[in-house]
């Protein structure tokens, strides 16, 4: 029986986890034997989140964290090892979607306030947990995940989205540079690129009938993405089964960007 896939003694952070694609992929990971911790900003959806995964066994906790506060994401990672023991994988999924009619409305504020959650928070959050895998590593106990949750916008042109797409293709660089830096750690990073997926935050979006009539018949597989599609390669990344496996960008999008 090939086993490496089996997470149990693993523990996986999951920010953004209490929803959407986190949720799909903490699923996979507790329903694998991980447990996790979630960090994420809505009280209730984190309840939520915590009740939905207790149902596979594994021990969860949550914590209402801003990741886009440096003290913040410090303090929840030191509370994060205090509580479950240690944190083998980090996912850095939580994010913010952009809010301008065109690159000519994008203001400073606007600008500030995606990056500071999807490049700055997941820069503080990695940081955090890389922190913590460097010193478990140097004392005898080598090895971790750092996963960022990217975007196929890291990669095509996402039109008025000039802000969220620097912060997807920033978070790719960002995780390459960590890949070689960590690897004598036996720590791995990598990037998910997810393609047009539904969730909370993309519904709007998809309600719109001119864009999923032009969009949905360009996604080979016909159907939008769902969080579920999201646990395999997280369950993946976590195991033992990825350890040769660093620097990469990780697609899952239906076959959009090749077709």
């Amino acid at each position: 029986m090939y086993k490496p896939f089996d997470l149990a003694g693993k523990v996986a952070l999951v920010t953004g986890g209490n929803g959407g694609i986190g949720l799909g992929m903490a699923e996979a990971l507790a329903e694998a034997g991980a447990d996790l911790c979630l960090w994420g900003t809505n009280a209730k959806k984190n309840e939520a989140a915590k009740a939905r995964l207790a149902k596979a066994g594994r021990k969860v906790e949550t914590f209402i964290v801003d990741v886009s506060d440096e003290g913040a994401a410090d303090a929840a990672l030191a509370e994060t090892v205090k509580r479950l023991g240690r944190v083998d994988a980090c996912f850095a999924n939580a994010g913010v979607t952009g809010r301008a009619k065109s690159m000519f409305d994008l203001d400073a504020k606007e600008w500030r306030r995606v990056l500071s959650v999807n490049l700055d928070g997941a820069f503080f959050t990695l940081r955090a947990a890389a922190k913590h895998m460097v010193a478990r590593a140097e004392k005898g106990d080598p090895g971790g995940r750092l996963v960022g949750v990217a975007s196929l916008a890291a990669r095509s042109g996402a039109a008025r989205n000039e802000h969220y797409a620097a912060t997807k293709g920033g978070l790719v660089s960002m995780l390459k540079a960590m890949a070689v830096e960590f690897a004598r750690y036996g720590i791995t990073a990598n990037a998910i690129l997810p393609g047009w997926i539904e969730t909370e935050m993309t519904a709007p979006t998809f309600a719109n009938e001119k864009f999923a009539a032009n969009v949905l018949p360009r996604i080979p597989v016909r159907r939008w993405g769902k969080p579920a599609d999201f646990g395999g390669i997280a369950v993946y990344l976590t195991s033992s089964a990825s350890a040769y496996h660093t620097g990469d960008e990780i697609l899952i999008d239906g076959g959009y960007w090749v077709f």
